[in-house]
């Protein structure tokens, strides 16, 4: 009976490396993202090139320049979300199959790639879902035509909204406690 229930532990520890499917995956996803994205500043600057054009008129110049800040939140939600699913991809090897040798030995990975634990990597994928969110109410926001005082409100709670979020976020890091103590 003992060795059934080795043989049966090891299956499901063995288990685990099922993840590698999901962290291939997301990686492939990842690098497809951050091809599109790229691919969409390369289209976005050999369409700027008519921007400084003396013929075009006013107009046509005023709706390429709305239209190439609103490209230009797309291309940054873009990376935004490939770095979601790169910080996905490795935060879940990590923590199911292995740590990865060569993150622990660069500075850099400390801050951004290394995850200890679930809490861990649920805290930084959030960091970056807050900051596709913002991306996304400013392209939104740029959209808009308010045509009401009422719409007006709904946008300036938007931001207040993301104000709190942001606040709260950097709270839970201990930043907000650090100016308290430098004040004192």
């Amino acid at each position: 009976m003992r060795f059934l229930e080795r043989i049966f532990e090891s299956a499901l520890w063995n288990g685990r490396f099922v993840v590698v499917v999901a962290v291939i995956a997301s990686m492939a996803a990842a690098t497809a993202i951050f091809y599109m994205a790229t691919v969409d500043v390369v289209y976005l600057v050999s369409h700027m090139l008519n921007y400084a054009d003396p013929a075009l008129a006013t107009e046509a110049r005023k709706a390429m320049h709305d239209q190439t800040i609103t490209h230009v939140v797309e291309v940054v939600d873009g990376y935004l979300l490939a770095t979601f699913t790169l910080i996905f991809a490795l935060g879940m090897y990590e923590l199911f199959v292995s740590d990865i040798d060569e993150a622990r030995g660069s500075k850099a990975s400390s801050r951004i790639l290394v995850i200890e634990s679930l809490d861990d990597l649920k805290s930084r994928l959030a960091k970056v879902i807050l900051m596709i969110l913002i991306v996304t109410l400013f392209e939104e926001a740029l959209k808009m035509s308010l045509a009401t005082p009422l719409e007006l409100l709904y946008l300036g709670g938007a931001i207040a909204l993301i104000g709190v979020a942001l606040y709260f976020s950097h709270k839970s890091e201990g930043r907000g406690t650090e100016g308290e103590e430098k004040a004192r």
